[in-house]
C-alpha cells in the first residue's frame, strides 16, 4: 500500500511530539547534583523572594537567565528540580522557535522535521538544567523566529508586534550573556539589513533598533542607581574581556573540524545559485536562509572560544548547517523528503549519525539488564587486558556516582549525592547556630546554596553583596576586602567554605586563611563533585 506524502499537518504533529515528548523526560527521572549549578539556584532564589538585582545583590551578567527559573520556583517551590522544570519549559519554547525559523526561510517539511529531530537529539535533550549559555542561544532563537516572521510578513497587521517581540528577546539574549547575545544582535542586524537593500525600505531596520533600545532602556535605567556599570562586564575593570584574535585563530585553526566542514559544504551547495546571483539576491528566503546559515556558524566560531565551558556550548549550529545543505542536497539530487520512504530512511540516518547523543541512556539500562561478562582466569595468573580495563578511569579517592544517594530535605528532591555530603549536610541542620532560623548570621561559600531556604536565615543584600562567589569573575576584591572585615569581626555565627584545590581561586582562598585564624573548623565532608575533588569546611565562632 502506498503512503500518503507527508503533508505539513503531518510535520506540524511529528514536530510538536519531538519537541513537547523528549522535552518532558527529565520530569520522570532523577539527577545527580549538577557542578556550578548552584549560582542559578541562588538567583531564582533571590528573585522569586522579591530581591532586585543589582539592588540587593550584584552579578557580571544580566538577570534574563534567572527569569524563568524565578517564575517556576515561585510556582513550584525552591528545590532543585524547580530549576529541571524551568529547563523543560526552555527546551519546548527554543524547539517551537528553532521549527519557526526554518519555516520562515521556505524550508520543505520533511527537511524541517528532520532538522527538528537533529535540534532535539543534538542539543536541547540533554539540557535537563537551565544554563546561561544555553538559555542565551534559546531567547535569541525566538527572537529570530519572530524577526522573520516580520520581514516576511512586511505589511501584515502583525508586523510591528512581531517586530517588538523580536527585539525583547534579542536583547533578554544580550542580557542573559553578552558575548552570545551581541553575536545575536549583530545577526539580526545582518538580516534586516539586507532586508532593507532588497525592499529599499528602511522602516523595518529602523523599528528594530529604535525597540531594542527602548527595552534596553527599561531594563537597565532603574538599576543604573546601584552600580549597575560596576557591576555588568563589558570588559571594563575589575572585569577582563574575553576577547583575543589569537584564541579564535587557534580554536578555528587547530580545531573546529565540523564547523570548517560545514562552511565548505555550504559554499559548495551554493555554487549553483551563485552562477546567477543577481537571482539569489531577490529570491528572498533563500537569501535569508543563507545569511542565516553563515551568520549562525560565525557566531558558534565566536561563541566557542568566549564561552569556553563547557566544551560543547556551540552544537546548536548542527542543525541550522544540516538544514541548509540537506535542503539544497535534496533539490540538486531530485529527492521527495516529503516521501515516507525517503524521510523515514533519511530520520534513521540522522539518528545513527547522533546516537551518541541517546545511546548513553540506553546503554545505563543496558548495563543494569546485561551484567559484564568477567574476566576469565587464565592459569598461570596471567594480567588480563583488554579496552575495558587497560587503564583505570577513576580518579583516586572519588566516590562513584553509582553509590549516591537521596537527602531528606526536600529542597533538594529527586537529586543524589555522594553520602559525606548528605551526612554532613544533616550535621550542619544539626548545629545549634543552624537552629537560629531567621536570626542566624550564614555565609555559604559553597555549591550548596539549597541550604539558604533550608536553615532559613536571612540572606544578605547590598549592592556590593556578589551573587556568587567565583574570585574575577562573580565577585572581586572590593566584596572579598568586605568579607575578611566580617570574618575578622565574627559577625558570622556559621560559615561553610568549599576548598576546590583544582580551581583557581574559585572561592577565595584568602578568606578561608583568614577563616582559619579566627573562627574554629568544626566538620569537614565531600562536596557533591564529579569527580570528588572538593571538601566543604564548617566554621563556628
Amino acid at each position: 500500500m502506498k503512503l500518503p506524502a507527508l503533508t505539513p499537518r503531518n510535520a506540524l504533529i511529528i514536530e510538536s511530539l519531538l519537541i513537547i515528548v523528549l522535552a518532558i523526560v527529565p520530569l520522570f527521572v532523577t539527577f545527580p547534583y549538577r557542578v556550578n549549578i548552584f549560582l542559578s539556584w541562588e538567583g531564582a532564589y533571590r528573585l522569586s523572594e522579591g530581591q532586585l538585582p543589582y539592588k540587593d545583590f550584584g552579578l557580571p551578567l544580566g538577570y534574563g537567565y534567572w527569569l524563568v527559573p524565578a517564575l517556576f520556583m515561585k510556582l513550584f517551590g525552591p528545590q532543585l528540580i524547580s530549576l529541571v522544570k524551568a529547563q523543560v519549559f526552555l527546551n519546548i519554547a527554543g524547539g517551537f522557535a528553532f521549527r519557526g525559523i526554518l519555516k520562515n526561510v521556505g524550508v520543505a517539511p520533511g527537511v524541517r522535521v528532520l532538522s527538528v529531530l537533529l535540534f532535539v537529539i543534538s542539543y536541547s535533550f540533554f539540557n535537563f538544567w537551565p544554563w546561561y549559555n544555553n538559555t542565551v542561544i534559546i531567547y535569541q532563537f525566538i527572537g529570530l523566529a519572530f524577526l522573520l516572521c516580520a520581514v516576511n510578513k512586511p505589511r501584515g497587521r502583525w508586523k510591528w508586534p512581531a517586530l517588538f517581540v523580536a527585539a525583547l528577546f534579542t536583547f533578554l539574549s544580550f542580557f542573559t550573556k553578552q558575548d552570545g547575545g551581541g553575536l545575536a544582535l549583530l545577526l539580526a542586524l545582518a538580516l534586516l539589513g539586507y532586508h532593507s537593500l532588497a525592499e529599499k525600505r528602511w522602516q523595518e531596520l529602523a523599528g528594530f533598533i529604535g525597540l531594542y533600545i527602548l527595552v534596553a532602556c527599561a531594563f537597565i535605567l532603574p538599576f543604573v542607581p546601584y552600580h549597575f556599570g560596576y557591576w555588568f562586564n563589558h570588559g571594563q575593570p575589575p572585569h577582563s574581556s574575553r576577547l583575543a584574535l589569537k584564541d579564535f585563530v587557534d580554536e578555528f585553526l587547530y580545531g573546529s573540524q565540523w564547523l570548517k566542514f560545514y562552511f565548505v559544504m555550504t559554499l559548495l551547495v551554493t555554487i549553483p545559485a551563485l552562477r546567477n546571483w543577481k537571482g539569489l539576491w531577490q529570491d528572498k528566503q533563500k537569501m535569508l536562509f543563507l545569511l542565516l546559515t553563515l551568520g549562525i556558524l560565525v557566531e558558534a566560531t565566536l561563541f566557542q572560544v568566549t564561552s569556553y565551558t563547557p566544551p560543547d556550548n556551540n552544537i546548536f549550529f548542527h542543525s541550522f548547517a544540516f538544514a541548509y545543505i540537506f535542503s539544497n542536497l535534496a533539490q540538486l539530487l531530485q529527492l521527495r523528503t516529503e516521501q515516507w520512504k525517503t524521510f523515514l530512511l533519511s530520520a534513521v540516518m540522522v539518528l545513527l549519525w547522533w546516537s551518541g547523543a541517546y545511546y548513553r541512556y540506553v546503554s545505563r539500562i543496558l548495563d543494569r539488564l546485561i551484567a559484564p561478562a568477567p574476566v576469565a582466569v587464565v592459569s598461570g595468573g596471567e594480567n588480563v587486558i583488554n579496552r575495558n580495563n587497560y587503564q583505570f578511569t577513576e580518579t583516586p579517592g572519588d566516590v562513584p556516582v553509582s553509590e549516591w544517594t537521596f537527602s531528606s530535605l526536600p529542597e533538594f528532591d529527586k537529586i543524589y549525592m555522594p553520602p559525606s555530603t548528605v551526612q554532613g549536610i544533616d550535621r550542619v541542620m544539626a548545629l545549634p547556630e543552624a537552629k537560629k532560623g531567621k536570626a542566624a548570621k550564614v555565609l555559604n561559600l559553597t555549591e550548596l546554596t539549597p541550604l539558604d531556604h533550608a536553615l532559613g536565615y536571612q540572606l544578605e543584600t547590598g549592592n556590593n553583596i556578589p551573587l556568587w562567589h567565583h574570585l574575577g569573575v562573580g565577585m572581586f576584591n572590593s566584596q572579598l576586602h568586605d568579607y575578611v572585615e566580617k570574618v575578622r569581626n565574627k559577625h558570622y555565627d556559621l560559615v561553610l567554605y568549599e576548598h576546590a584545590p583544582m580551581l583557581n581561586n574559585f572561592f577565595p582562598w584568602a578568606l578561608r586563611e583568614e577563616l582559619k585564624q579566627h573562627y574554629r573548623q568544626v566538620d569537614s565532608f565531600l562536596a557533591p563533585r564529579r569527580p570528588t575533588n572538593a571538601i566543604i569546611e564548617v566554621f563556628v565562632k
